[in-house]
């Protein structure tokens, strides 16, 4: 007569082969990967000390919320703005560090509610040469610069493609660098990233920010329904967790001290 004990290996060793996918998510995935937009500080940007890692407010927020769940987050560099979006939505990479909620977005990723910190997004021009901006409809006519599948909230995005004539390249350095050469007449960016890349790039008394802004979107943590290791307990998790985040004073401490340690790392000369 076979041991029962050898039965009960059997079983459970066929019961893994058959649903190894079950075995995994619940026990073994305690290191996830995110990752984000590399060239947006004070929220993220790459380590000059080590390029193929992120770091900034949206780093260390991720980095809490780890800590929180006990389980190991990597913030990952994974290439230019479009391609960190890829990586994401075919499950190499977990989840977004910052993503604005557009409707072809929410059908793509699932969004951890609410945003964890707002944005806003302005109209960069070269300065000296601003021309009258108070609203959307100023922009008609005009020749604008924006990344590839950026977004700026989705009444903003739909009014674009509708009226406004919009140049799409890999990485916020090429707008403001087009910008400067006058092949553009504006460039959509974010305040904050705006003013740090045009300090990075020696441009920031060349460059200015017109008001009222564009938008002002909410950050999202947004996960990838293709990620192995997020079950349905770890996104509840993770929902929880983000809550307790969002409800206390952390979002806005780390922009803080993150805008601290850029400009320190500028002044230092430490550029990723």
């Amino acid at each position: 007569m076979v041991d029962r004990r050898v039965c009960r290996f059997m079983f459970v060793t066929a019961l893994l082969l058959v649903l190894p996918g079950v075995a995994l998510s619940e026990t073994t995935c305690d290191h996830l990967t995110a990752t984000g937009n590399a060239e947006y500080p004070p929220y993220l940007w790459r380590d000059p000390h080590n390029p193929h890692r992120l770091i900034g407010a949206n780093a260390d927020l991720i980095q809490a919320l780890g800590s929180a769940l006990g389980l190991q987050i990597d913030v990952i560099y994974a290439g230019p703005w479009s391609r960190a979006q890829e990586e994401v939505r075919a499950g190499r990479i977990d989840m977004l560090a910052g993503y604005f909620l557009t409707t072809d977005r929410a059908q793509a990723l699932t969004f951890i509610k609410p945003p964890f910190l707002f944005t806003p997004s302005m109209v960069w021009v070269r300065k000296h040469e601003a021309f009258p901006y108070h609203q959307w409809s100023d922009l008609i006519g005009r020749n604008g610069g924006t990344l590839v599948n950026n977004s700026f909230g989705q009444a903003f995005d739909d009014y674009a493609q509708a009226n406004l004539s919009l140049e799409a390249v890999p990485t916020a350095s090429q707008a403001f660098q087009k910008l400067i050469l006058k092949r553009n007449d504006f460039v959509l960016f974010e305040q904050y990233p705006g003013l740090a890349l045009a300090k990075k790039l020696g441009v920031e008394a060349a460059v200015e920010a017109l008001e009222p802004p564009i938008s002002s979107e909410g950050l999202y943590l947004a996960l990838s329904p293709n990620a192995t290791c997020i079950h349905p307990a770890l996104q509840a998790r993770i929902s929880d967790e983000m809550q307790k985040i969002v409800s206390s004073a952390v979002p806005q401490a780390l922009v803080k001290s993150n805008l601290e340690l850029w400009n320190k790392q500028q002044r230092d000369g430490l550029n990723p």
